[in-house]
């Protein structure tokens, strides 16, 4: 299986480009960066791609050896990046993808001359001395409800990710993303992802890094957003003032902005 088939990558904007690839969060696909990716085509080679078991991806592909932890999606990161000759590349991450793009820059920071952190969150579990914005009795009661009642699941937790309340269409559109992913693949990413700890990955980052935090997020509270870009050296923070995980999808604007103003600021 190649890899443009596997993780069913698409490219627009610019051949000639620097390239600038999106990474969808857990229970998302590609389509979720509808409102911001074509703001950059007029400059940017812009690179759009699935995790295996999101989307239109090769669910045939999914190992669960190879998928045990974050690593192996980081793999998948640098295998598109060899596939399309991606260099000098911005990443923006949503989520899950954050920590994935991070893992990925460490094993080839050549290949990377931005990153860009939507709503990362390094541990989910709290720890000592560490807010992640979850106990971990409420992450296994999480994952519990999420073996037994996939769809149950996502109807229930869709609403409180993307926040919003006020604009229900947002939610709707959440619980058929996470319809839409493969339930046995979106069981284990979501072990992998909340029971993740990438702390320790973040200090020896040394690509530019803007670490986008919404004011408001019941999935990676604001502590967390600061603790990230206190362990990214150099790191730049930018708090939105919106509410919920998914600024693509709620504030596409403002996600426009942030990202567009951190890719012209110069060298850092």
């Amino acid at each position: 299986m190649d890899v443009v088939t596997r993780n069913h990558v698409r490219t627009s904007g610019r051949p000639d480009g620097q390239p600038i690839l999106f990474a969808h969060g857990f229970g998302c696909d590609q389509q979720m960066w509808r409102h911001v990716a074509p703001a950059f085509e007029d400059r940017y080679r812009v690179v759009l791609f699935d995790h295996v078991g999101a989307g239109a991806s090769d669910l045939a592909s999914f190992s669960p050896e190879r998928y045990a932890d974050l690593g192996g999606y980081a793999r998948d990161v640098l295998e598109i990046c060899d596939d399309l000759a991606l260099t000098d590349m911005v990443f923006v991450g949503h989520s899950v993808s954050a920590i994935i793009g991070v893992l990925a820059s460490l094993a080839a920071p050549g290949r990377f001359s931005r990153l860009v952190l939507v709503g990362p969150s390094p541990r989910y579990v709290d720890d000592d001395g560490y807010a992640g914005g979850f106990s971990r009795a409420a992450i296994e009661d999480m994952l519990d409800a999420l073996d037994r009642n996939y769809l149950g699941w996502s109807t229930a937790m869709a609403p409180v990710i993307v926040g919003n309340p006020d604009r229900p269409e947002l939610g709707e559109e959440l619980t058929n993303s996470f319809c839409r992913t493969d339930p046995a693949i979106a069981r284990q990413f979501a072990r992998v992802t909340f029971l993740s700890d990438n702390r320790d990955d973040l200090h020896r980052v040394r690509v530019p890094t803007l670490v986008l935090q919404c004011a408001d997020d019941a999935i990676a509270p604001v502590a967390v957003g600061r603790y990230v870009h206190a362990e990214i050296p150099g790191s730049e923070l930018v708090t939105l003032d919106v509410s919920g995980h998914c600024p693509h999808l709620s504030a596409p604007q403002a996600t426009v902005a942030a990202i567009d103003a951190f890719l012209r600021s110069g060298p850092r």
